[in-house]
């Protein structure tokens, strides 16, 4: 019983390793790519990696040894490459690999760090944009929070309830009243607003989203899915999936909101308009108004394929640049915030000791 329990320990330790750890993913399907495009039958390019992941079965028990043995079983009992990875890796990457099953493993295979890769790019840029500014925004609440319950009550009981505040002290007593009533309403009401926003992102469609998607954080969201769609789609495109199977494989496989819009987007395919007039005819504007029309006179156009990806490689460079830019724009506003409560709180403490001093002569 022991025995079985640690087996199934590791076998579950090793799924979240490999769902975890992307760049050693990225690293294992780049070498079963080389086996492959070097003559190597599946099979025995997944034994290979096996062994130099278990060290030539001196460690058998390591994550990615066992990922590839599992992978092996699959493969043995008839499931396809992107069934027996199922589980081992996130949802998007198994999306990308179906299509394998459909044309050719090996362009998924190289596909997929892309994908992998642009989709990394854009997380860590949004991190990045909102990370600081928002530590700067807390930051902000929090100095004038600790002044109005810590600094100013004790200055304005020194000074008796006869003295008429004037200036910055007024609004710096009339702050420290507020936050001293209301500040467990104003915490509540920020982590209510907070969750609404996080649990409408993936869920929320209609005319109504596509107008917020004009506005942070749904444009940002929208932004960040839109790349990651497209890289998809013109992965798998590559692979030679069609685009109506494509989009109908990514819309099965994708959260509400997306799949709202790529479901309203293949009736127009459907229909016979090509993707970017289906788009288009959408009136969500996703991706956005430029590359909409970039798909609108590339889709009728030979070579589709490689101008899709193109369209995509240069749509995630230039989000990354705007949110770069977004990011510098969000630091500068969020360290004018704190210097300015800063100066205010030093400004009105002053002129509340100047006004003490004046009211006791």
């Amino acid at each position: 019983m022991g025995v079985l329990i640690m087996n199934k320990l590791e076998y579950w330790y090793a799924r979240l390793s490999c769902r975890m750890d992307t760049d050693k993913r990225m690293s294992i399907s780049s070498k079963l790519a080389s086996l492959l495009r070097n003559n190597f039958s599946l099979m025995d390019a997944l034994h290979r990696i096996e062994m130099i992941e278990s060290e030539n079965g001196k460690k058998p028990n390591e994550p990615f040894a066992i990922y590839m043995r599992e992978v092996q079983k699959g493969l043995e009992c008839g499931l396809s490459f992107s069934e027996a990875t199922r589980g081992w890796v996130p949802p998007e990457e198994t999306l990308l690999l179906m299509s394998g099953n459909l044309s050719d493993l090996l362009v998924s295979l190289e596909n997929i760090s892309t994908v992998v890769n642009g989709v990394n790019r854009i997380k860590r840029a949004v991190s990045s944009a909102f990370a600081y500014p928002l530590f700067l925004f807390a930051m902000t609440i929090g100095i004038i929070a600790m002044v109005g319950i810590y600094l100013v009550p004790p200055l304005t009981e020194a000074a008796g309830g006869d003295i008429v505040w004037r200036g910055t002290a007024a609004s710096l007593v009339w702050a420290s009243d507020f936050m001293n009533k209301y500040l467990y309403i104003i915490c509540a009401a920020l982590v209510v607003l907070i969750i609404l926003i996080v649990v409408s992102l993936p869920i929320w469609t209609g005319k109504l989203r596509a107008k917020f998607d004009d506005f942070p954080p749904w444009s940002i969201y929208k932004l960040q899915l839109s790349v990651s769609w497209l890289m998809s789609l013109a992965a798998m495109v590559a692979a030679d999936t069609s685009v109506p199977q494509a989009m109908r494989l990514l819309a099965n496989n994708s959260n509400r909101y997306l799949s709202s819009i790529l479901e309203e987007t293949l009736l127009y395919i459907t229909n016979g308009e090509n993707l970017g007039n289906a788009l288009a005819a959408t009136g969500k504007n996703f991706p956005n108004a430029e590359i909409v029309g970039d798909l609108v006179i590339y889709s009728d156009m030979n070579d589709f394929a490689k101008n899709l990806n193109k369209i995509a490689i240069e749509y995630m460079n230039e989000s990354v640049r705007r949110i770069e830019n977004l990011s510098s724009t969000l630091n500068s506003v969020g360290m004018g915030l704190v210097s300015g409560a800063i100066g205010w709180v030093v400004f009105g403490t002053f002129q509340m000791q100047e006004q003490i001093t004046a009211a006791l002569t």
